[in-house]
C-alpha cells in the first residue's frame, strides 16, 4: 500500500510540474494519473470501486467549501435566470437526444439516457475553473453555480425514474419528500440571506485542532448523509451545511482545518475517473469515442451558449459559459452505472458512454482554457483599442492647443 501511494504521489507531482509550465489546471494531472496507474494500463490500482467511493467524499467537501464561500443570492434575477437556463437546457438536451436516436436508430431508453447525460455537468470541474479565473463570486458565476445546484436537485427524480423503468415499484413519497425538503431549504435560505452572522459560542473548539477537524467533517458528511437519506444528493446536503456554517462567525477556523482534506479527496475523485477509462476499449473504438466526445463538447457548448444568450448575456460571456458547461459530469457516470446494472442499456453502450463521459471531463479542461484565452484575447483587444483611441484623442487635443497657442502668439 505504501509503495502504491508513493507511486501515485510521484506521478501526480511530475504531471503537476509539467502542467504548471503550460498554466493548465491540476485536474488534468489527477485524471491522467488514474489512466496511467489504472487496471487497464500499469495495473497499480486493481480495486477501483474503493477509490471511487473514497473520492466521492471530495465532492462533498468541495460543495461544503463552496457553501461557506458563496453568498446566498439576494436578487430574484440570480434565482429566476438559473431556473430558466436549466429548463431550456433540459428541453434542448431531449431534442438533441431524440435527433441522435433517430440517426443511430436507438430505442427510447437509450435516448432517455443520452438526454440525462447532456443534462448534468461536472460541479467539480466548473467550480475549480471559476475559482481559478475569479468568476465564482460574480453575478455570472453565481448563476452558473445555481444551475449546477438545480442539477443536484434533479438527480433524485432522475434516479427514481431509472429504477421505475427497471420494474421497481413506484413510490410517490420518493418524489414528494425531496420536493417538500427543497421548499423548506428555499425558505431557510430566504430567511438567512440578509443575515450577516449567526451568533454561536464555540470557545472550547478555538484552540483544539483535533476537535475542529472532526467537528467539521461530521457537519459536512452528516448533512450529506441526511440529504441522501431523504432522496436528495449528498453533495447538495454538504452545500447547505456550508451555507449555514458560513454564517456562523465561531466556525471561521473550519476552512483552514479542512482544506488539506478537500485537496486530497478531490484528487482521489478525479483519479477514480481516470481509473474508469478502459484503454483497450478506447483504442479499439477510438473513432466512436473521439467523435462522441467532440459531439458532447460542441453540442453542450452550443446549447449552453444559446440559453445564456437568450437570457441577454453578451456573446463572450455566453461562449465562456458554454465552454464551462460543455462536459458531462459525475452524475452522468452514476446514471450510466445504474442504467447498466438495471439492464436498461447494453454493455457496449455503457462502455461507450463511460468512455465519452470520462474523456469529455478530461478534454473539457483544455476546451475551457481555449474559450477563456479567446475571451481574454478579445477583452485585451478591446482594451488596447480603447487606449489607442484615448491616446489619439489626447494627441488631437494637444495639437489643437498648440495650434491655438501659436496663433495667439502670431496675433500678439
Amino acid at each position: 500500500m505504501l509503495w502504491t501511494v508513493c507511486i501515485l504521489c510521484m506521478t501526480i507531482l511530475g504531471l503537476m510540474f509539467l502542467l504548471k509550465k503550460f498554466n493548465q489546471p491540476y485536474l488534468i494531472a489527477y485524471i491522467i494519473a488514474g489512466v496511467l496507474l489504472g487496471p487497464h494500463a500499469l495495473k497499480l490500482f486493481e480495486k477501483t470501486e474503493e477509490i471511487e467511493v473514497i473520492g466521492e467524499i471530495g465532492i462533498l467537501l468541495l460543495m461544503f467549501f463552496i457553501g461557506m464561500e458563496i453568498n446566498v443570492p439576494n436578487k430574484k434575477s440570480l434565482i429566476i435566470k438559473p431556473i430558466l437556463a436549466q429548463s431550456i437546457k433540459v428541453m434542448l438536451s431531449f431534442l438533441f437526444a431524440y435527433f441522435l436516436g433517430e440517426i443511430l436508430e436507438l430505442d427510447f431508453k437509450s435516448v432517455l439516457l443520452i438526454a440525462i447525460l447532456f443534462t448534468f455537468n461536472s460541479t467539480a470541474v466548473v467550480v475549480e475553473f471559476m475559482k481559478r479565473h475569479g468568476k465564482l463570486h460574480s453575478a455570472f458565476g453565481i448563476i452558473i453555480l445555481n444551475i449546477l445546484l438545480l442539477q443536484d436537485l434533479l438527480l433524485a427524480p432522475v434516479l427514481t425514474a431509472l429504477k421505475f423503468w427497471n420494474g421497481e415499484k413506484f413510490n410517490i413519497l420518493n418524489f414528494v419528500l425531496p420536493l417538500a425538503i427543497c421548499v423548506g431549504i428555499f425558505l431557510i435560505f430566504r430567511k438567512i440571506r440578509n443575515l450577516r452572522k449567526i451568533r454561536f459560542s464555540s470557545t472550547f473548539l478555538e484552540n483544539d485542532h483535533d476537535l475542529q477537524v472532526f467537528s467539521g467533517l461530521f457537519i459536512c458528511l452528516g448533512f450529506g448523509l441526511v440529504a441522501e437519506t431523504v432522496g436528495l444528493s449528498a453533495a447538495l446536503g454538504s452545500f447547505i451545511a456550508g451555507v449555514l456554517v458560513g454564517k456562523i462567525q465561531a466556525f471561521h477556523w473550519l476552512e483552514h482545518s479542512l482544506l488539506p482534506f478537500k485537496v486530497f479527496f478531490i484528487s482521489l475523485f478525479f483519479v477514480s475517473i481516470g481509473l474508469r477509462l478502459d484503454i483497450n476499449y478506447l483504442l479499439s473504438n477510438y473513432k466512436l469515442i473521439v467523435i462522441g466526445t467532440l459531439v458532447v463538447l460542441v453540442s453542450n457548448s452550443i446549447m449552453a451558449s444559446i440559453f445564456f444568450r437568450i437570457l441577454n448575456f453578451k456573446w463572450e460571456n455566453s461562449f465562456y459559459g458554454g465552454a464551462l458547461l460543455s462536459q458531462t459530469g459525475e452524475f452522468g457516470i452514476l446514471a450510466l452505472s445504474i442504467a447498466y446494472k438495471t439492464g436498461m442499456v447494453a454493455y457496449d453502450l455503457y462502455k461507450a458512454g463511460l468512455g465519452i463521459t470520462c474523456l469529455s471531463l478530461l478534454l473539457s479542461t483544455i476546451w475551457i482554457s481555449c474559450g477563456t484565452s479567446i475571451k481574454n484575447r478579445k477583452a485585451t483587444r478591446i482594451y488596447k483599442g480603447r487606449k489607442n483611441r484615448e491616446k489619439e484623442s489626447a494627441d488631437t487635443t494637444l495639437n489643437t492647443t498648440e495650434d491655438e497657442n501659436l496663433t495667439a502668439m502670431l496675433k500678439k
